[in-house]
């Protein structure tokens, strides 16, 4: 099998249609069948089917592109330790982390890496793990720092740090002139993310446990960086990390609203594919990613 005819065929597979393959590969649409009829003549079975206005795997397909990746994988692995040798702490590391580990872990991270090696050149993506996850099996990111999932085969995961998502408010609230019970949040308004995420998919289910109606949404958005600075100005509760109501990171006038049961535990990780190729630059901002851990 040729390589080129792979890295099409893993286009035409992740777009479901030949003409936009077409488009974003700048080749022909007689050049791709062309090559997809090669890779089908090798496999001697069908890798496309017809679906409405576009196409999909076929089983054989499915299998093939499983295949094509790790190939791809491997190839890059290989010109990206071949180009690393004698290099040292030099070249590109391409990291997915989500926003609360970006705000709170990764500056002094960086700032370390940057120091021991300031030729290196950092691409960072801030994102949910649900969006960096499919990244990083497609190859796109070298390493992930975010919530700890499932364990997965082919993936290695490391622990860096505990982080607790509670009710936040401005401290100036009328929340906070009496003790509170979960019911009682139920009266006011909220600025919180989109259903989906898991922090706002966990506190739905608390008050679906507790047989109370979910919070009422007055402000939503993906922007979770945004959430704090805009939870002291609106009055709306929130849901965030305890980080930004202590230390260094601490938010100027917001406060943790007590709630017993209203507190959600998760733990931070670094995630890598196991059998990847880390670059030495890569490696060493994993472990100062470790040693940051360790010192909190």
């Amino acid at each position: 099998m040729d390589l080129r005819d792979l890295r099409y065929f893993e286009t035409i597979a992740e777009l479901q249609h030949l003409g936009r393959a077409s488009v974003q590969l700048h080749r022909t649409q007689p050049a791709l069948t062309s090559s997809i009829r090669r890779l089908e003549a090798d496999c001697g079975a069908a890798l496309f089917e017809k679906a409405g206005r576009g196409i999909r795997l076929t089983e054989a397909g499915r299998v093939l592109l499983k295949w094509a990746q790790r190939m791809r994988f491997d190839v890059e692995d290989a010109q990206r330790e071949l180009q690393s040798i004698g290099a040292g702490l030099t070249g590109h590391v391409r990291i997915g982390i989500v926003p609360t580990a970006a705000q709170f872990l990764l500056p002094a991270v960086a700032r370390q890496l940057l120091q021991e090696a300031p030729s290196v050149t950092l691409r960072t993506v801030v994102g949910l793990i649900d969006t960096l996850k499919p990244q990083l099996r497609a190859g796109e990111l070298d390493l992930v720092v975010g919530t700890e999932s499932a364990e997965e085969a082919g993936w290695v995961s490391k622990p860096l740090a505990e982080d607790t998502i509670v009710v936040a408010a401005s401290e100036r609230h009328p929340v906070f002139r009496s003790r509170l019970t979960l019911r009682d949040l139920s009266a006011h308004a909220w600025a919180l993310q989109p259903p989906g995420a898991p922090t706002r998919d966990w506190l739905d289910h608390t008050f679906d446990r507790h047989r109370l109606p979910r919070p009422r949404v007055q402000v939503e958005t993906t922007m979770l960086l945004m959430l704090p600075a805009l939870i002291v100005q609106t009055g709306l509760l929130s849901f965030i990390s305890r980080n930004h109501l202590a230390g260094e990171g601490r938010i100027r006038g917001l406060k943790e609203v007590p709630v017993k049961g209203a507190a959600m535990q998760r733990r931070l990780v670094v995630t890598h594919r196991s059998n990847g190729f880390l670059t030495p630059a890569t490696r060493r901002l994993v472990e100062l990613f470790e040693q940051s851990a360790r010192r909190e």
